[in-house]
């Protein structure tokens, strides 16, 4: 028959596994302990009729051991599923630990108490977003820093194999690829001088859409040019040469000559043509008019 007194001398004098001695006291590492402190009430070995409450992934559960089933250990505690209602679970420690003694039943609820609020912080834990700290080995990095540097310059070296290549080919010094090369891969070189035409567009494409510059100039140069010439016409020779000279422009002087040469064979002309009728009036033979008058009987002459 089992003895409780027994068992706790055994245990607390003696040895128990699941003792912790520290500092600050001594604790009860076995699960089924309801407060976590080693003592003659607390300890679940030395007490033939115990409760307790655990967790399983969230779900708390009420555990009750009695003396009945001490001979079975494989029934000899009886679980309770608790609601997750913290009011709904109290109701059920009070109906199934009714007649328990007042110490297991407000150490059980303590402990639903206690479990429910670790349970809410928690949740809220695992909502908040929170930084995780990795470690990572320093020969680790050093081994993938070296595996990129090598693989960098066998790319650049195979880039640079296959653009020389490329530039073989264009030049002609393999022939014709499709006679002389055999084994040559023409797909890809074909995919890289489409590849080639491709970039060239998109830049084409780009200067066309890139916005034209807006440049600033001065303003009335071409009026001012065409008043100069116009008014050139009327100066001398050697004004014209002058103007031309601070022009800076053959191709202007002569056109500017020309026109002054024009202007003035136009001026010669109508004043030759002004001057010839006085010339042909001067020439004219003078008449003479005779004029009688009855009552004197006199004649007069008039030159007209």
């Amino acid at each position: 028959m089992q003895n409780d007194e027994v068992i706790w001398q055994v245990i607390r004098h003696k040895h128990c596994s699941f003792m912790s001695k520290i500092e600050t006291g001594i604790f009860c590492r076995n699960p089924y302990n309801v407060t976590g402190i080693c003592n003659r009430s607390s300890c679940p070995l030395a007490n033939s009729r115990y409760a307790t409450i655990r967790d399983h992934d969230g779900v708390f559960y009420l555990y009750m051991k009695t003396i009945e089933r001490a001979h079975m250990p494989n029934k000899l505690w009886e679980r309770v599923k608790l609601p997750r209602n913290y009011e709904k679970a109290l109701e059920i420690i009070d109906k199934h630990l009714m007649y328990w003694p007042k110490f297991l039943v407000h150490k059980t609820k303590q402990r639903l108490t206690k479990m429910t609020q670790m349970r809410i912080r928690m949740r809220k834990l695992a909502l908040k977003t929170r930084e995780k700290i990795m470690t990572t080995p320093r020969k680790e990095k050093k081994r993938e820093a070296r595996r990129e540097e090598k693989a960098e310059k066998a790319a650049v070296l195979d880039k640079s194999i296959e653009r020389e290549l490329l530039e073989r080919l264009k030049k002609g010094v393999y022939g014709d690829a499709y006679k002389d090369i055999y084994n040559y891969p023409f797909d890809k070189y074909q995919k890289v001088l489409e590849g080639e035409e491709m970039q060239l567009d998109t830049e084409i494409e780009e200067e066309e859409e890139e916005e034209p510059e807006i440049e600033y100039v001065e303003g009335y140069d071409e009026l001012e040019e065409e008043d100069d010439i116009e008014d050139f016409a009327g100066f001398s020779m050697d004004n014209s040469h002058a103007d031309d000279d601070k022009v800076g422009s053959d191709e202007e002087a002569e056109a500017v000559t020309r026109k002054r040469e024009r202007k003035e064979s136009a001026f010669a002309s109508r004043r030759f043509e002004k001057d010839e009728p006085a010339a042909k009036s001067k020439k004219k033979p003078r008449v003479l008019v005779e004029v009688e008058h009855e009552d004197a009987g006199v004649r007069q002459k008039a030159v007209h």
